[in-house]
């Protein structure tokens, strides 16, 4: 752990330091303060311990490479909890406030969960710069310091109901800002060409330019020996341009429009772009904090080495999560170049040695593109440099290959009017990746074999991973003791070390305690269920689990249609028996996303169907809990008996919340898809469920295009009658499974499935057996922390 001058010798001593910082921050004492200023004032003393520890680093790590990892979301969920752990201090502060008659919990509940980002892409970001700090590698997180998030949902009538989060509505006492390394972004123009000597000089003129304003915040590794920080921008006007004479019309919010129209690129993750104006609107905000971040790393890299540039590699590696960052390139490139005065040799060199890229979608149309016209006029001195690395990459490309005309067509990057962004981060980047075995095979054979064929040594794995502190010392607390009490606390640092459980898989005294755990973490969850949903569950009930954002390929709409057969078997069938289970969904759908937002009325409405029908009473019920996010996710993963995992196989890149359910010993019920096929070969047959067709059989259909829905539909009459009932209530769904033919293989999947489903529900009557395999998945869990993942990284592609 970090030395105690720099934390608290003793409670006493962070006692007095917690109460001279409220004299100095709040001029009061904490006996007339509320839970926020509590909460504030320890954040702002924790706070001035990690800078401490910065400090204290600083000198050695002058020369120590960093990597920039460049993300448009980072999902850090409440930090003050966690960093107490890293620190190894909470069991000190929550006595010494207990002394000042102050409950910690109390204080931890206010803490708001940053609206940063979205799902698992913003949850993995958050999670690999935690390791980063926590395996001691030096690293910073560059994003956007969105001012309202994605949203916040709400549920009203059955519907998805989006409002503002307004999440810094009270400031965010862990972040700093650093507003003298403001940078000024440039936005529109014309670029201007002339001769200096014989070099030909690009000048960018008559742009738009506004202020990206810095904000960090620490991120603390395990035990407190290094803390990172994440830089966040927002978008601030260079000059005020308020409009008097509009004011004094009247029109008074036309007044501040210029105002407006600057801070909307850090106002919401995600606008929608089905308009051209939302379209631009995420052009400019993933250009922003890209131009942003890569203004002070130059700087600050310049300032340290005296602008030897070729050394750049040596010190500095840029990391793109996906394609929203993709324009690190271009922009460094167009630094090297216009102000740094580097050759083009030298600029690329320093490019296509400093940049890796992950992928995280299979979904074609998930790969990023732009029309030309909008980035040539939004951005014309970066549209410049990418069409310059188009034309070297047009000219250089082999024509000796097999069919290289569609290889070409399919590698470049500029085509058929767009900017294809996933094209240019392969072409730039040194490595590329994907997140987990299967996802990767797919790249290569199928999404990006073209690439693969011309440049196979840049493709790798690296299977992705979660913070295994987070999400099973912080959320799981009961469990956590019982595992540090029977193996040690080993497992902290090291996640391979709960391999250690499995010699206690078959000790009856070991599996009471767990399962003693896990009802008190069901207990905490059906308190919360009712709290935030209404909806009263029994923590006996067996408790499936589906938390992920609302995708037709996710199929939450599978699971719903297996809540409806069931809830149609135990009225109609009096020989069925299952034993009561809840059914738990949580999820948004992306605002203009109708096919998604339809599926979470459906559960809705079989969720009031069900939950009032005296004749399942106790047998079956079904809760959706709203806004989902990352402090609701730790009291759900530790609670679930069955987790859901059950997308269209070869559509999941990877999946991050089937770890975090397995790390808490629920068992799997799944396809084999993105990571879980990995889980599956960890924990073996026997500790996991797997139906439904696999991802070559599905490329199969498709290639061959011989799968009719129809013929499944007709062929189950139980499964017809649970799809007519969706004719009239939810048209849209029922279209989508008959009419347009089932895309995503939910009828085809469905017995399968059910099957399944039943022979976990038998499995569970069984609870030793049904103990033994939940602690197996988690013994064998350690290859899923995200220490694992950045270490590999770290290794092969950053050499960190």
């Amino acid at each position: 752990m970090v030395d105690d001058e720099l934390i608290f010798t003793d409670k006493y001593d962070f006692i007095v330091q917690y109460q001279s910082m409220f004299v100095k921050e709040l001029g009061r004492d904490i006996m007339t303060s509320d839970d926020r200023d509590k909460f504030n004032i320890l954040v702002l003393l924790l706070r001035t311990k990690t800078q401490m520890v910065r400090n204290r680093n600083k000198k050695s790590q002058i020369n120590t490479k960093k990597v920039y990892y460049f993300s448009m979301e980072f999902l850090i969920g409440r930090l003050l909890d966690n960093y107490l752990i890293d620190f190894g201090i909470r069991d000190l502060v929550k006595s010494g406030l207990r002394d000042l008659g102050i409950d910690l919990e109390d204080i931890l509940a206010v803490e708001p969960d940053p609206g940063l980002g979205n799902g698992g892409l913003g949850r993995l970001a958050a999670c690999y710069i935690d390791s980063l700090a926590s395996c001691g590698f030096l690293g910073d997180g560059i994003g956007i310091r969105f001012k309202y998030g994605l949203f916040k949902q709400k549920i009203e009538n059955g519907h998805q109901v989006e409002v503002v989060d307004n999440w810094l509505d009270y400031s965010y006492p862990w972040e700093v800002k650093k507003s003298k390394d403001a940078v000024k972004v440039k936005f529109g123009g014309h670029v201007e060409r002339h001769l200096e000597g014989d070099n030909l000089v690009n000048s960018w003129v008559g742009a738009e330019e506004i202020w990206a304003v810095p904000y960090d915040v620490p991120i603390v590794g395990y035990t407190g020996e290094t803390v990172n920080r994440l830089r966040l921008y927002s978008a601030e006007p260079v000059d005020e341009r308020f409009d008097m004479n509009t004011f004094n019309e009247g029109n008074y919010a036309g007044a501040s429009h210029y105002r407006a129209e600057v801070e909307a690129i850090s106002a919401i993750l995600y606008p929608d772009d089905s308009r051209p104006i939302g379209k631009q609107l995420r052009l400019k905000q993933e250009y922003f904090f890209v131009a942003a971040g890569l203004a002070n790393i130059c700087s600050d890299f310049k300032r340290r080495h005296n602008g030897e540039w070729l050394k750049f590699p040596e010190y500095i590696a840029l990391h793109i999560n996906d394609t929203h960052p993709a324009m690190c390139a271009p922009e460094l490139l167009r630094i090297l170049l216009d102000e740094e005065k580097q050759d083009w040799n030298t600029a690329w060199y320093v490019v296509t040695h400093s940049i890796s890229y992950t992928n995280h979608t299979i979904l074609p149309e998930s790969m990023e593109t732009w029309p030309i016209d909008m980035f040539q006029s939004t951005l014309p001195r970066v549209y410049d440099i990418i069409e310059e690395i188009d034309r070297r990459y047009q000219e250089s490309f082999p024509k000796d290959i097999d069919n290289w005309q569609n290889a070409f067509k399919n590698t470049a990057i500029l085509w058929d009017g767009q900017v294809r962004m996933a094209n240019l981060s392969v072409i730039v980047s040194s490595h590329v990746n994907g997140v987990a075995a299967l996802h990767t095979d797919i790249l290569k054979e199928r999404i990006l074999k073209d690439f693969y064929t011309l440049m196979p040594e840049k493709f790798n794995n690296k299977t992705n991973g979660i913070s295994h502190r987070r999400f099973l010392c912080e959320a799981n607390p009961s469990y956590t003791k019982i595992i540090k009490d029977t193996i040690g606390d080993g497992f902290y640092k090291d996640a391979f070390e709960l391999e250690k459980l499995v010699n206690y898989e078959s000790d009856p005294a070991f599996l009471e305690k767990v399962a003693r755990s896990k009802m008190e973490n069901k207990q905490r969850l059906a308190k919360y269920i009712y709290e935030t949903s209404g909806v009263k569950i029994d923590p006996d009930s067996v408790f499936d689990v589906q938390v992920k954002r609302f995708h037709a390929y996710k199929r939450q709409l599978l699971n719903v249609l297996k809540v409806m057969y069931l809830h149609n078997k135990l009225i109609n069938d009096p020989t069925f028996t299952m034993n009561p289970t809840t059914f738990i969904f949580a999820g948004k759908a992306a605002q203009s996303y109708a096919f998604a937002k339809d599926v979470i009325s459906l559960v809705c409405h079989v969720a009031d169907r069900v939950n009032n029908d005296p004749k399942v009473k106790d047998r079956i019920k079904v809760a959706f809990i709203p806004n989902f996010s990352v402090s609701s996710g730790q009291l759900i993963y530790p609670a679930a008996d069955i987790s859901e995992q059950i997308s269209t196989a070869g559509y999941e890149a990877s999946g991050t919340g089937n770890m975090k359910f397995m790390i808490n010993g629920a068992i799997t019920l799944g396809t084999l898809d993105g990571a879980t096929v990995e889980i599956a070969e960890k924990v073996g047959s026997d500790n996991i469920k797997i139906f439904g067709l696999n991802a070559d059989r599905i490329e199969q259909y498709k290639r061959e295009q011989n799968y009719i829905a129809e013929d499944v539909y007709n062929s189950n009459e139980e499964l017809k009658v649970v799809v007519d009932s969706l004719k009239y209530s939810h048209g849209g769904i029922y279209n989508t499974l008959l009419k347009y033919n089932d895309e995503y293989f939910v009828l085809k999947d469905f017995e399968s499935y059910v099957d399944a489903f039943l022979d976990l529900d038998r499995w569970h009557r069984d609870s030793e057996k049904w103990y033994k395999a939940s602690v197996h998945n988690t013994a064998m869990s350690g290859f899923f922390s995200s220490d694992r993942a950045i270490k590999e990284y770290a290794k092969d592609i950053w050499k960190l």
